[in-house]
């Protein structure tokens, strides 16, 4: 009778011992005596101790990241780059049978891919196309990455180090850009204010004694000082303004 108890419990022992987890993300790739022989679901999965062994893999997007790397332009220029690889497992059984360590793999083959890709570039068009040239280096990596199951969802290059001497000419030519800018906008204004005047001129003189009004409103406005003497010099226009108006009132009375 103690031998079928101790059965039992060796039995229900290795029963329990052979149960396992999978959790939503992942997925079970099953070998049998070191060969493939499927891949589980999420959910409650019972393997053979012994004969049958099961690794997880996580299904969710990966990130890594790629410390900063030195690379050389087309145009000769040393830069720093600093990279993020965002990626996903799809094929799990291809991930485990066909990469020894897919995270790693990937990393390293983006790495290589984003020297090439920006060897092959100018530093203007680095700088100014950045996510063009990172969707170029994610095409190399996901097409040499697709055999092992991986999926690369995005590459995205964070930070650009430029040598020292490069930054300080970027930042001169962009004042001297500012300044340039500045110039032409202030040539622009004058060029409009003098066409207004002109046309201000232009209308004022077309009315008899328009201009003379016009000085005499400014003279009005001014506010003079009682410790300062304030002298005009009036054209002949002006006076013979004031005539014209005097002779008017006269005419009136």
């Amino acid at each position: 009778m103690w031998f079928w108890g101790i059965l039992i419990f060796i039995f229900v022992i290795f029963g329990l011992g052979g149960l396992r987890v999978i959790n939503q993300y992942e997925k079970g790739v099953i070998l049998t005596f070191g060969k493939y022989t499927g891949t589980y679901n999420p959910g409650l999965r019972w393997i053979l101790i012994g004969i049958q062994k099961m690794m997880k893999v996580d299904l969710r997007i990966t990130t890594v990241d790629i410390p900063r790397q030195e690379a050389i332009t087309k145009d000769n220029v040393p830069v720093g780059i600093n990279a993020v690889v965002y990626f996903k497992v799809v094929r799990a059984e291809d991930a485990v049978l066909k990469v020894e360590n897919y995270s790693y793999a990937t990393s390293q083959y983006a790495l290589a891919a984003m020297r090439d890709i920006v060897g092959g570039v100018e530093l203007d068009t680095l700088l100014t196309e950045r996510e063009r040239v990172a969707t170029d280096i994610k095409k190399v990596v996901d097409t040499e990455t697709d055999p092992w199951g991986i999926d690369v969802t995005a590459i995205k290059m964070q930070d650009i180090e430029l040598p020292a001497g490069m930054k300080r000419a970027m930042a001169a030519q962009a004042e001297t850009e500012r300044e340039k800018r500045a110039i032409i906008i202030k040539a622009e204004g004058e060029v409009r204010a003098a066409e207004n005047l002109q046309k201000a001129a232009e209308i004022l003189g077309a009315v008899p004694g328009g201009l003379s009004l016009r000085t005499l409103g400014t003279i009005e406005k001014l506010q003079p000082d009682p410790s300062k003497t304030v002298i005009f010099a009036l054209p002949v226009e002006v006076l013979e303004g004031l005539k014209s108006l005097s002779e008017a009132r006269k005419k009136k009375e």
